[in-house]
């Protein structure tokens, strides 16, 4: 169990943060590549939470489409990345 007000966790917590949103900028560089120019361009947000990939947009059929490929989509990204951090998609 963790002290929170420990200097330990809190940099624990902070390192856990900063690769989260690390992680998330290489998913945006690649995103364009990984997932084409059309859903690159009506994807509003992406985004990395503890191995779950947000990808917001507010296009319908676009949404429809990215929740038949949420596998294809974390498989892609994972390749990419070079490292398996995203075990889930969730679209928002």
């Amino acid at each position: 169990q963790c002290d929170w007000s420990s200097d330990v966790c809190s940099s624990d917590l902070n390192q856990s943060r900063i690769k989260q949103s690390i992680q998330s900028l290489q998913i945006e560089d690649h995103w364009e590549k990984i997932m084409g120019p059309t859903i690159s361009k009506y994807t509003d947000k992406i985004e990395i939470r503890k191995n779950t990939l947000f990808i917001y947009t507010t296009v319908a059929p676009l949404k429809n489409e990215l929740v038949f490929q949420k596998t294809l989509i974390a498989e892609r990204i994972n390749e990419s990345i070079g490292e398996e951090i995203v075990k889930e998609v969730v679209i928002v």
